[in-house]
Formats: structure tokens, C-alpha cells, sequence
């Protein structure tokens, strides 16, 4: 037997059904006996939302009433009924079993699964499984139109049949004219056979994939590429809440059918989480109902969801390690993260630590240490327990003592494991977050203004992949009023978009008249704020300050801050503050990586100017006042490669005639600020005219450094 069912929801109708996480409002359905053609009572039940506001077009199209709905049952209780009512019809045609046949899958997957899913109670296994009348129908008609342009309407229109719409109630049609398309289907000419049901998976898979799992060797990029994964099953979600999981993920898209080891959170270079992941469903068909559920809520956050390649995916969770394949070889296994273990942790001290309550799958081997390339422990573990009671029961753990240190832990994923292992044992990132070419640079002609004149603009809310050109674009006639080098992006601790720029103007009328004109005009899909700002207000949140409706808050310190241009999104010349410049001489802060051939020397100051001065450049900046990574090892400022050739063959000048005038730090709370670096440090800090025979200053720099209170921690 069958079910037919259909429903609509308070909001969107017709395709875009559950695109707008409107509740469901109507439920209409009636039992049909394929063996002997008969059919059971019609049943409409309203269903009470928590949100009665009905769009235009469902009150244009149901002609449903708030007033109405709000006499109606909860979804829990019509759910109850239904499944009451649907067992009784089956007795009195003699039949037991049934599954459910729907117009198209909107329905069931983007309506019915993820709205009980956030209402916190089941749907009973018959939601499970179901029919997709548009697929059955294309099958048995193979000349009609294709599945997704397909309706009801034009679904009786093939067919001939002369029903009328408005003759019926809306869901009752619906649901005789879907019935009658059945009958016709079953008839002699087609002799149709339902089969194959579309089927829901009841929870997500955990495990590494399986092109992940077949390289079970390093996955380097002079590795093989047979194993691909299909760029048209892949979504990244973005915006997630860090301490989200692999299966809220999969609770977020319930009702879509989520591959095998499909979600791979997104880490940062320090192995931290950073609110995005991506997602890989079994076909395209399900990828593009995830595109649907785009800035839809978890909890009270949104999540945007955009497509992405299978490469992307691969890149995330396609390292691995035998180490690690052993480790996750172990099917539907709970994954718990542990960080902050004492260097000197063992199996015995970790198994202690989380005791008898929750054991670990495998004792030793369900453990799983994260360690440097030498073999030095991180202070990370991944723990493996065989269900979700005892992962329960390690969380409670929490910030409990494991020697003289806290515990954090956290719920995990395959490929975060392979991430974060692949990380550590390859000493980089597994995504860059600074460029390769680096030399140092001096300040250009162009430089950042100062002072209270209120000639610059401050956009807010730029789309995270605006450019240049976008800017430009959104500007319009205005562009011609932008000063040379006057486009300043302001990236965050990541580097990557924050979604803010400066724009300084030739005038202050200038910059009035661009914020009247471009104040919530929209840049692609989103609105943009333009507010009218003085070149000292610019300056204080490029150097790391704060600027919103309490006023301007300063920055962490005075210091200008050299940030890592990490955006792939942006690939231009950077151009320092003459302030900046001054006081991180390249002398001082971008030696050459010394080694026992090498001399202590450095290359001479190195200026690079673009080609075209008319060209607009960004100044590449964070909130916080220095990169994650010691400026012996790295530097900061890209350039042409010709450029690095000149500065490579030009003569030296020795720097730092001392040996161990710069120190390495690690271990660093997260969040330290140059105020603890110099208390922990009392006692060894030079006297500012010390430094004078230290490092070569400007006049500037060493003004700065002989103001009171004022410190450059080398």
C-alpha cells in the first residue's frame, strides 16, 4: 500500500518548499491498496505553528488564516493522528505495511525532517522511506518532461486528466489528483511496479571516507589522483559555532543523506576550529537541496552554505596516515578531541584520567597521541569510545586536573583527526596562511593620513570574496575621487576578509558625498554599510582598535602591526604606514633564516613600487598587534620575484652582532598581550638607549622607544 501525502508549509510553495525554514501548517493524505485499486478515507489536518504570520503566498494559495491555525494541533500530536488514522485505513483494506508516496522530495527532506529535528522529538521510521511521484512518474512515461520541472498540474495535463483546482480544497486536489496519476500508472498500457524507495539514513556515518581511506599512505601532492570525489556533491558551511561537532553538522542538514566520513571540519593553523566545514552528500541531487537550507539557523547563529570542489574536500580530509587509518578503521565510533596533556602524559596516565565509567574502544588502541615531526608531543589525543554514554561521560571531564594542567576536551571527527595529525607531521599548515615570496620593504610615497579631517569611508559588511574590482565597482563614479593607495581591507586574526575596508578620499566632501550615495547600497547578494570617518579613526582599527557606537577603543598597542596577507582571494603588493616602516626596520625584524654556512647578514633595505601609481594596493592588517609565527623564520611583505632576486645579489650589512638578541616563545596562552610578554620578562629588558647599540634606528623609531612606558619586545 501506499500513503499518498502532501503538505505546505507558512512560507515559500512549490519549489522553493523549506527553503525559508517556515513551519509546516497542512497535512493532507489517504491510503491507496495497489493490489486491488482501492483507496481509504481522505484525511486534512491543520498543524499549529509556533510562528502563525503566513506569507502572502501561502495565504494567497491555501487561503489558511492565522485564526484558523490557531485551533489547530501541534506537529507532534498530528504526527500521532497520522499514523492512528493510517493504521486503521490499513485494517479495513486488509493490508499491514505501507510507504509513503509524496510529490517530489521537499516534503519529507526539507520540511518534515528538519523542522522535528529541531523540535527535539522522532519521526517514526515510515519517514524513512518513501516514494518520489515525479521520479516514478518519469519512469513510466519516459517522454514526459524531466523530474524537476515537473508538478502535479502538468503531471495530470500528460495524462489527460480533467480535474479542476478550484472545485477542490487546497490539499484535497493535491491529493485525488495524485491518487488518479497512480491509477493511470498502474493501468494496462504501463503496468508500473513502485520498487525502489528513496530512502532517508537514519544517523551519519562516522569513519573516513572512502577515497580518503584508499590512499593509506601520505596523501602529498605528487601522490596519485584516481581517487577523486565528485566536485558536485560538496558544500562548505560557514559561520558554524566552533564547539559544533560532526553531528550537529549532519543534525543541521537532517532529511539529506550525508556520504560516509562526509563532514570535515575546517581547521586554522593552529589546529583550532574555525567555523566552517565541508560537507559531501552521496549525489548532486542531495548537494543541491543543502544549497536550499542556506542561511538557515543552528541554534541562533546562520549558517551560509556555497558549493565547493571535491579537491577542497580532499585537501581536508584526505591525509592520512596507516597510523591513523588503524586508527579510524573501527566503525561508528564516538570521537572525543583531548587538549592541554602534560608532555609527559602515557596511555596509563590518559586512561586513568577518564576512569571506568567511560572506557575506551580498544583500551591503548582506541588512544591516539598527536605528535611534531621529531617526535615531541603536542599536548593533543584522540580518544575512540564505542558509544555515545560514554562519550557523554568523557565530556563531563572538562577542565579537569591531569597532573598540574586543565583538560579541555571536545567532540571530533574523522577528519579532524587526519587534519590535525597531517598538520603536526608536516610542520605547516595544511592551508597556507602566508605568502612565500617575502622580502622587506620601506615606506612608499603613499601613506596612511592622520588627524581628525573626516575624508575617509568605512564600509561594513562587504561580502567575504569582495575584491578590489568589487569595491571599485560598488564605488562607481566615485573612483576617481579615491587617493592613490587608498583602499584599505581589514583582515581578522585569521587573515582573511572581516568583512570591513577603509577608503580614503581626495576631500571630506568627497567622502560625505560616497556615504550618502553608497550607504546600504547592495554588493552582490548583500547590503553594505558606508559611513563617513577621519584618517586617526581609520588608523586606530587598522593598528588593531575597535570603532562601533561606544567610540573609538585603542588598539592592543600603539605599535603599527605587520599582519599575514593569507586571503588566495588577494594577491597584490602590500603597502606599509611610513610608522610601521619606521620602527620594524628590515634590519631588525626580517633577517635571513641563518644556517652554519650562512654569514650573519641581511639584505639592504629593498623598496618596491608598483608599476602604474594609479593602481589602488591594500594595506594588509589585523586586530592583533603580531603574526602567529617568530619573524626570524618568516616575513611579511610580498613581492615580485624579481624583486626578491635584487635583494638576494645586493650587498649586506651585518645586524645583530650579539648573538641571542632575539628570543623564540612557545607555549603562549592564547590570550597573552604584550603587557604579560614584558612582566614575564622584568628584569632582562633593555634600557632604551641599549638599544641603540643594538639595532640601527631611525630618528623616529628611537623616539618612540624612548617615549615613557613605550616597549619594542625583541
Amino acid at each position: 500500500s501506499l500513503v499518498v501525502l502532501f503538505g505546505a508549509t507558512a512560507g515559500a510553495y512549490g519549489a522553493k518548499l523549506g527553503s525559508d525554514e517556515r513551519e509546516l501548517i497542512l497535512l493532507v493524505w489517504q491510503v491507496v491498496d495497489l493490489h486491488s485499486k482501492k483507496v481509504g478515507t481522505l484525511h486534512k489536518s491543520l498543524v499549529k505553528a509556533d510562528n502563525l504570520d503566513l506569507s502572502d503566498q501561502c495565504r494567497e494559495v491555501s487561503g489558511l488564516t492565522p485564526e484558523g491555525l490557531g485551533k489547530a494541533e501541534p506537529l507532534d500530536r498530528v504526527l500521532q493522528q497520522f499514523s492512528q488514522l493510517v493504521s486503521s485505513d490499513l485494517k479495513v483494506l486488509g493490508r499491514s505495511s505501507y510507504t509513503l508516496c509524496s510529490d517530489g522530495q521537499l516534503l519529507i527532506r526539507q520540511v518534515l525532517h528538519p523542522e522535528t529535528s529541531k523540535k527535539n522529538f522522532l519521526l517514526s521510521d515510515c519517514f524513512y522511506s518513501f516514494y518520489d511521484l515525479r521520479k516514478e512518474f518519469h519512469t513510466c512515461y519516459p517522454s514526459s518532461a524531466a523530474v524537476k520541472d515537473q508538478t502535479i498540474k502538468t503531471m495530470a495535463e500528460y495524462l489527460g486528466l480533467g480535474t479542476d483546482e478550484a472545485e477542490e480544497d487546497f490539499g484535497v486536489w493535491q491529493v485525488k489528483t495524485m491518487v488518479a496519476i497512480i491509477f493511470s500508472m498502474l493501468s494496462e498500457g504501463c503496468n508500473h511496479v513502485f520498487t525502489e524507495p528513496e530512502t532517508v539514513k537514519y544517523k551519519y556515518e562516522t569513519g573516513p571516507c572512502a577515497p580518503c581511506m584508499s590512499r593509506a599512505v601520505w596523501c602529498f601532492p605528487k601522490c596519485s589522483k584516481s581517487e577523486t570525489v565528485d566536485s558536485e556533491t560538496v558544500i562548505r558551511a560557514r559561520g558554524l559555532p566552533w564547539q559544533s561537532s560532526d553531528q550537529d553538522i549532519a543534525r543541521f542538514f537532517k532529511g539529506l543523506n550525508i556520504a560516509k566520513g562526509g563532514v570535515a571540519l575546517c581547521l586554522n593553523s593552529q589546529g583550532r576550529r574555525n567555523g566552517e566545514a565541508l560537507v559531501r552528500f552521496v549525489n548532486s541531487e542531495q548537494r543541491d537541496l543543502a544549497l536550499e537550507r542556506h542561511k538557515h539557523h543552528m541554534g541562533s547563529r546562520y549558517i551560509e552554505v556555497y558549493k565547493a570542489t571535491g579537491e577542497e574536500f580532499l585537501k581536508i580530509a584526505g591525509g592520512t596516515s596507516n597510523e591513523v587509518a588503524q586508527f579510524l578503521s573501527k566503525e561508528n565510533q564516538v570521537i572525543i578531541r583531548m587538549r592541554g596533556l602534560p608532555f609527559t602524559a602515557t596511555q596509563e596516565d590518559v586512561l586513568g584520567f577518564l576512569g571506568p565509567e567511560c572506557p575506551v574502544t580498544g583500551g591503548k588502541e582506541g588512544l591516539l597521541f598527536v605528535k611534531y615531526p621529531d617526535g615531541r608531543p603536542t599536548g593533543d589525543a584522540f580518544v575512540l569510545f564505542s558509544c555515545e554514554e560514554y562519550a557523554q561521560n568523557a565530556l563531563k571531564k572538562h577542565k579537569e586536573i591531569l597532573g598540574k594542567r586543565y583538560i579541555e576536551l571536545f567532540r571530533s571527527t574523522a577528519a579532524e583527526v587526519q587534519q590535525v595529525v597531517l598538520n603536526r607531521y608536516m610542520s605547516t599548515p595544511l592551508i597556507p596562511t602566508l605568502p612565500t615570496p617575502i622580502i622587506p620593504v620601506i615606506p612608499p610615497p603613499y601613506t596612511i593620513a592622520t588627524g581628525s579631517i573626516r575624508d575617509c569611508v568605512r564600509l561594513r559588511g562587504l561580502p567575504y570574496t569582495a575584491g578590489i574590482d568589487d569595491i571599485l565597482e560598488f564605488m562607481g563614479d566615485a573612483t576617481g575621487d579615491i587617493k592613490p593607495h587608498g583602499v584599505h581591507m581589514v583582515l581578522n586574526q585569521q587573515g582573511r576578509p572581516s568583512g570591513d575596508a577603509f577608503i580614503q578620499m581626495k576631500s571630506a566632501d568627497k567622502a560625505f558625498m560616497v556615504a550618502q550615495k553608497c550607504h546600504k547600497k547592495m554588493m552582490k547578494d548583500r547590503y553594505v554599510e558606508v559611513f563617513q570617518c577621519s584618517g586617526e579613526e581609520m588608523n586606530f582599527v587598522l593598528m588593531g582598535g575597535t570603532l562601533n557606537r561606544s567610540g573609538l577603543s585603542p588598539p592592543p598597542c600603539k605599535l603599527p602591526c605587520l599582519s599575514p596577507p593569507a586571503y588566495a582571494a588577494f594577491q597584490t603588493a602590500a603597502v606599509i604606514p611610513a610608522e610601521a616602516a619606521a620602527l620594524y626596520q628590515p634590519q631588525a625584524l626580517l633577517p635571513t633564516t641563518r644556517t652554519p654556512q650562512a654569514s650573519a647578514a641581511a639584505p639592504p633595505t629593498v623598496t618596491y613600487y608598483p608599476a602604474q601609481a594609479a593602481q589602488l594596493y591594500m594595506n594588509y592588517t589585523a586586530y592583533y598587534p603580531s603574526p602567529p609565527v617568530s619573524p626570524t623564520t618568516v616575513g611579511y611583505i610580498a613581492a615580485p620575484p624579481g624583486a626578491v632576486a635584487a635583494a638576494a645579489t645586493a650587498t649586506h650589512t651585518p645586524i645583530l652582532p650579539q648573538p641571542g638578541a632575539l628570543v623564540r616563545m612557545q607555549g603562549l596562552p592564547y590570550n597573552t598581550g604584550m603587557k604579560e610578554i614584558l612582566s614575564f620578562f622584568q628584569g632582562y629588558q633593555y634600557a632604551p638607549d641599549d638599544y641603540n647599540g643594538l639595532i640601527q634606528l631611525s630618528d623616529q623609531a628611537r623616539s618612540v622607544l624612548q617615549a615613557p612606558k613605550e616597549w619594542v619586545c625583541l
